[in-house]
């Protein structure tokens, strides 16, 4: 929760500086703000799956009806990554649910374009998500959540090892990040 507080905060800094209102919805994309930091760069995220603030489909979900789901994680799709990148890391926080971390990998490629579904690159590193198992771990909520996917662009090597503690690896990743982009998505298994 603390960690969410600090990146609230380091957010609404960068706006108040940036000049740029939008009319302040936490729902805008973070990444325009950020990207004002780095001499007009953008980085954007998207998904074939689902639209910035859309639904998550079941497929990509942990649990379904109270089942488990097939727990498979979406494509995504980035540009704009910065010449500077010297890695990309791929997060998947739940802030509804004091920060749950469902997914870190790092180590991918400064020139990939994106994940395909269900997929890690080759040399990418997964850490554990916060159920305790390695990659990816599916939107399982007792009520509609609101998912964080983000994309880093990373300065320098995150370090992250294969199983790694999620929040050791969050942090890592943090730390390293010049830029990022986010997409929100949003599940509810019972809806």
């Amino acid at each position: 929760m603390r960690r969410l507080a600090v990146v609230a905060v380091l957010v609404l800094a960068l706006a108040a500086c940036s000049g740029d209102d939008d009319g302040g919805s936490t729902t805008a994309a973070p990444e325009d703000t950020v990207a004002s930091t780095l001499a007009g760069e953008t980085l954007t995220l998207t998904s074939d799956a689902f639209d910035d603030g859309g639904t998550i489909p079941a497929e990509h979900a942990g649990c379904v009806d109270q089942q488990p789901g097939p727990n498979v994680s979406p494509p995504l799709t980035w540009s704009g990554v910065p010449d500077s990148a010297v890695e990309l890391a791929v997060t998947v926080v739940d802030p509804d649910a004091d920060g749950f971390v469902h997914w870190v990998v790092a180590g991918i490629d400064p020139t990939a374009t994106g994940l395909e579904s269900g997929s890690v690159p080759e040399g990418a590193v997964e850490a554990q998500n916060d159920a305790e198992t390695p990659g990816y771990f599916g939107p399982c909520p007792p009520e509609e959540h609101t998912y964080l996917f983000a994309v880093h662009a990373l300065a320098e090597p995150s370090g992250l090892t294969e199983g790694m503690a999620a929040a050791e690896a969050l942090a890592a990743v943090e730390g390293a990040t010049e830029l990022q982009a986010e997409l929100r998505g949003v599940y509810d298994q019972a809806a």
